[in-house]
């Protein structure tokens, strides 16, 4: 067995001439649906301050990572931008593209990124019966009466809006749970740990606003690939250099071996002729030899390999893209 790291594309394509971005905040509830918001607000232990000091925190997790990255030359919080959501935790529509193209000039940005929803739910999960829970308060005084899970729920979405090509790059929502388990011996720690809850929300608020930028970064990962050890004299002197990493002498030896009359031994030795590309970095030259197990020799786990290089050299394609190669 061998292990290749390599890097794997972002899951979010933004092209590589994008060098300047801007971060707004939609996540604000307008006056709109004023009675509506309030409901919800006061159900969940929300306050719009809350929602502004803990959703600006989400704008400056990303902004801080992406920052870190240096994929952009410029990131900008735009928090002059005025746009608002018409209700708390439902995604709205997207905004008009010449809202986007209006701010986009004005601030000299290429895309934004926009936090579209910002949310807090608060559950209570009471291990006996215990009387309807309509707000913080009735939290503490059911902690009085009996043992609780206390759950707050973080919600977050994102939308990144590339006005040049009108298209919405990415559309992500996210979740985080804070949770704590209280009776009434701990109704004093239970308390304080509520009326500390904001900036609980806060620091969460910001870590999931620097996790937000790994959906544009690319990132390692480690492969790995098994390879045939047994077959002939050969292969088991193939097998001992590889363990030393001797991967030039191990693949002398398989290259011999993919022109033995035996078709069961020159299919594990092409197979390993891929293994062997792979690890030098030519997917092409992989592919080949994968192909040729399989077609001329009807190895098996050849095939699954073709396809799984194929995707491979598909990923190399769109990083290099992301990168600008």
């Amino acid at each position: 067995m061998v292990y290749i790291n390599t890097t794997n594309p972002s899951p979010v394509t933004i092209p590589s001439s994008t060098k300047n971005v801007g971060i707004i905040n939609r996540a604000i509830p307008s006056d709109d649906n004023k009675t509506l918001n309030t409901i919800h607000q006061n159900a969940s232990g929300e306050t719009l301050q809350l929602i502004k000091d803990a959703s600006t925190e989400c704008l400056k997790g990303l902004n801080d990572a992406l920052a870190q990255n240096k994929r952009f030359d410029t990131i900008k919080l735009l928090n002059a931008v005025d746009v608002k959501t018409p209700v708390i935790g439902t995604f709205p529509s997207h905004l008009m593209w010449n809202d986007v193209e209006s701010i986009c000039n004005k601030y000299g940005v290429d895309i934004l990124f926009s936090l579209e929803i910002f949310d807090t739910q608060l559950k209570v999960v009471p291990f006996t019966n215990t009387p309807k829970i309509n707000n913080v308060m009735d939290v503490i005084n059911t902690v009085a009466q009996a043992q609780v899970n206390i759950t707050t729920t973080v919600k977050t979405s994102w939308r990144i809006y590339d006005p040049k090509n009108k298209y919405i790059l990415d559309e992500y929502p996210m979740v985080d749970n804070l949770s704590i388990t209280a009776n009434a011996a701990t109704i004093l720690n239970t308390t304080e740990a509520l009326l500390g809850r904001k900036e609980a929300i806060k620091q969460s608020s910001n870590r999931m606003g620097r996790d937000y930028s790994n959906r544009i970064i690319p990132y390692w990962v480690t492969l790995r690939r098994e390879y045939y050890v047994k077959g002939n004299y050969n292969f088991k002197i193939a097998t001992r250099k590889a363990r030393t990493r001797n991967w030039d002498g191990a693949g002398e030896l398989w290259l011999q071996e993919t022109k033995s009359s035996k078709r069961k031994i020159a299919g594990r030795a092409c197979y390993n002729m891929a293994i062997l590309s792979e690890i030098n970095g030519d997917i092409d030259k992989a592919m080949e030899w994968a192909q040729k197990a399989y077609e001329n020799y009807n190895n098996k786990l050849a095939l699954q390999y073709v396809n799984m290089l194929r995707y491979r050299k598909q990923s190399n394609q769109r990083l290099n893209y992301q990168l600008g190669n």
